[in-house]
């Protein structure tokens, strides 16, 4: 198995509707695991095109009750990829996503609601 430390960032909560009962918000997640196939001489990390992504393996890691997300494109891919000496991958993006939260609001308008973002992987 690989270990995958995972950190992330809530850059804002953009919508909140209570009618689709659900909330769109941007995040960056960072995912950083070793990878002793990608090892080299030297002693600076190396900073990649984010288009060689599609060359890696990458954790396939998901918003659980997402109902629909986008990484954003502009001006390019906004993903970030560094490989260390030793073989360490930081890989990091920028994610808006819309995601299912089961609001209670028969209290309303003196009630509180706790939503969810929670991310998981298939493997």
């Amino acid at each position: 198995p690989v270990s995958i430390g995972m950190s992330m960032d809530i850059a804002s909560i953009d919508t909140i509707s209570e009618i689709n009962m659900d909330y769109t918000a941007t995040i960056f997640l960072r995912q950083r695991w070793t990878d002793e196939r990608l090892c080299f001489d030297g002693n600076k990390s190396l900073s990649l095109d984010g288009r060689l992504v599609e060359m890696l393996w990458v954790p396939d890691t998901f918003i659980v009750d997402s109902k629909k997300s986008f990484l954003h494109d502009v001006t390019v891919e906004n993903r970030l990829i560094r490989i260390y000496p030793n073989g360490t991958v930081l890989y990091a993006i920028r994610i808006t996503t819309t995601v299912a939260c089961s609001m209670d609001l028969t209290k309303y308008p003196m009630d509180k609601q706790t939503c969810t973002l929670q991310l998981e992987s298939c493997k």
